[in-house]
């Protein structure tokens, strides 16, 4: 308790100097203050958006740059609406800062369409070549480079997981979203996997909270089935609606990264959210001293991790195999 109370109190602190960092860069005139444009994908009182931004501002601090000395952040919020993003996109245009980061595809998809000139460094984006954002990995061109969530292959691999959790599962919806390259990508990675491990598959958009909970009512009328949740900022938006409603339709669900199942979610294999963050202050320092975006290549993640909630599990009457605890990364009990 100590611990999360601990953190919380961090990120809270985190949050109201993120309001106060445009006063205090105002304040000290030492150095030359440079200016940082953030656009993040999910809410502002998110904590695990908080805790993306607490990682960037400490790779920052690794670099040499400090909130108030010499560089000032400015940061919107989109929770995941597109009419936000664009929104905040314009506004973060028009205060010219040298560089913004942005957190996911929609965020930098929505960037583009205001400027061509500002360097923007993307965490977390799902399809770079696919959603417009690059030319090739290796050689992005333009105005934008960052780092890659995944490999569209993991999404395979959700489903073999599914099978092990229960062998039973004939059925699995595939929540994704159809309106980015990313959603569809991810579901066309599953496809091919889905006849030899005989599951048929159900495509579900995820495109507001009420048709998430209608297709998914529908879903589980028939018996035998599972779940698989895919990466897009739409997703992480809804993410404590879908979780509750796999709980409560007592579907077995498989989730893209470590937060789905901290907020009592089954099972999770993906990359670490966290890390890239604070790698893309790196590539951000390296774009305040001079370099440009098109000749830093598009990084792909380091760290996987496989991440079992066991209190869920019991929940839902599931056995987790032996050889399923054996490799996770870390099990919830």
């Amino acid at each position: 308790m100590a611990s999360y109370i601990a953190r919380r109190e961090f990120l809270a602190a985190l949050g109201g100097a993120v309001t106060a960092w445009p006063l205090a860069a105002r304040a000290q005139q030492t150095e030359r203050m440079r200016r940082i444009g953030v656009l993040m994908a999910g809410a502002a009182g998110d904590p695990e958006g908080q805790a993306r931004l607490v990682a960037f501002v400490q790779g920052l601090q690794e670099q040499g740059w400090t909130v108030g000395r010499n560089v000032q952040l400015d940061v919107r919020w989109t929770a995941g609406e597109p009419n936000l993003t664009r929104r905040y996109a314009a506004e973060l245009v028009a205060l010219a800062p040298d560089v913004i980061l942005g957190a996911v595809t929609t965020s930098v998809q929505a960037l583009l369409e205001v400027t061509r000139s500002i360097p923007i460094v993307f965490a977390a984006a799902t399809d770079p070549v696919g959603g417009g954002l690059v030319a090739s990995l290796a050689r992005p061109g333009g105005n934008v480079t960052g780092f890659s969530v995944q490999e569209f292959g993991l999404r395979a691999k959700s489903l073999e997981l599914l099978k092990e959790l229960g062998p039973r599962i004939a059925r699995v919806a595939v929540l994704r979203d159809s309106t980015t390259t990313g959603g569809i990508a991810q579901f066309a990675a599953v496809q091919p996997a889905a006849p030899a491990l005989g599951v048929e598959l159900t495509p579900i958009d995820v495109r507001d909270a009420g048709e998430i909970e209608r297709t998914l009512a529908a879903f589980v009328r028939e018996p035998n089935g599972g779940l698989i949740v895919t990466t897009g900022a739409r997703g992480y938006a809804h993410r404590e609606l879908i979780v509750k409603l796999a709980a409560q339709r007592r579907l077995p669900a498989v989730y893209p990264f470590r937060y789905w199942v901290n907020d009592g979610g089954l099972i999770s294999y993906g990359s670490d959210q966290i890390d890239p963050y604070r790698r893309s202050a790196a590539y951000v320092d390296r774009i305040l001293k001079g370099e440009k975006p098109a000749d830093l290549p598009v990084q792909a993640p380091t760290k996987y991790e496989l991440v079992i909630n066991l209190k869920t599990a019991k929940a839902l009457g599931l056995e987790v195999p032996p050889m399923l605890l054996a490799r996770a990364d870390e099990v919830i009990e």
